[in-house]
C-alpha cells in the first residue's frame, strides 16, 4: 500500500506540475522535491522521465474518462443538454485554474508529439477513446432527430473535440473563456441543430 501511495503520489505531483510548466520544462528533481521523496524511489517506479510521463497521461486519461461517462451516459438529461453540460464543465475548470493549466493531454499533444512517437501516439489513443464517448451521445441525439442525421457521428466527435481543444488554448492566450463560449455559442447554433428533415419528423 505505501509503495502504491508514492507512486501515486509522484504521478499526481507530476500531473500538476506539468500542466503548469509543460512536461520538457518539468524536472525529475521538481518533482521529487514537491513530494519529499529520494531520488532512488522514482527509478523504482519508473524507467525513464518519458516512462513517468506515459504514467501521467494514462492516469489523468483514466480519471477524465470516468468524469466524461458521468457526463455523456448521463440518461437523465437529453443528449444535447449532456453536451452543453461537457462545455460548462470546462469553462469552470479554466476559471478555477485563471486560465493557466487547461487541458493537460491538449497541452502535451502541443509540445510533444513533434518530438515522441511514443507519445504521439499515447496521446491520440487518449483523444480516440474521448471521441468514442462523443460520438455515442451524437448518436443519441441523432435517434432522437434533435440534430442531422446525414452527418457521421464519429467524424462530428473529431470536430468538436477538436475545435474546443483549439478554444480553450484561445482561452488561455487570451485569459478569458470568451472563445470557449463563441465556439459553443456557433456549434449550437449552426451545427448541432436539427435538420429540416428533423424538423418535418417531430
Amino acid at each position: 500500500m505505501k509503495n502504491t501511495a508514492t507512486r501515486d503520489k509522484l504521478i499526481e505531483t507530476g500531473a500538476e506540475l506539468i500542466a503548469q510548466q509543460g512536461y520538457n520544462a518539468t524536472g525529475i528533481n521538481a518533482v521529487l522535491k514537491t513530494c519529499g521523496v529520494p531520488k532512488g524511489s522514482f527509478y523504482h517506479y519508473f524507467s525513464s522521465k518519458e516512462d513517468f510521463g506515459l504514467a501521467v497521461i494514462e492516469r489523468f486519461a483514466s480519471q477524465y474518462d470516468e468524469r466524461l461517462a458521468t457526463l455523456f451516459e448521463d440518461a437523465s438529461l437529453p443528449p444535447l443538454e449532456r453536451i452543453r453540460r461537457y462545455f460548462a464543465t470546462g469553462r469552470e475548470h479554466m476559471l478555477d485554474c485563471d486560465h493557466t493549466t487547461g487541458c493537460l493531454i491538449g497541452n502535451l499533444g502541443q509540445e510533444l508529439s513533434g518530438q515522441s512517437d511514443t507519445f504521439r501516439d499515447a496521446l491520440n489513443l487518449v483523444f480516440q477513446r474521448w471521441e468514442k464517448r462523443l460520438a455515442v451521445c451524437l448518436k443519441e441525439a441523432q435517434n432522437q432527430n434533435d440534430i442531422d442525421k446525414a452527418i457521421v457521428p464519429e467524424a462530428l466527435a473529431s470536430f468538436i473535440l477538436s475545435g474546443w481543444e483549439g478554444a480553450i488554448l484561445r482561452a488561455k492566450t487570451l485569459k478569458s473563456v470568451a472563445p470557449m463560449e463563441h465556439f459553443e455559442s456557433i456549434l449550437f447554433a449552426h451545427v448541432l441543430a436539427p435538420s429540416v428533415s428533423c424538423e418535418a419528423s417531430r
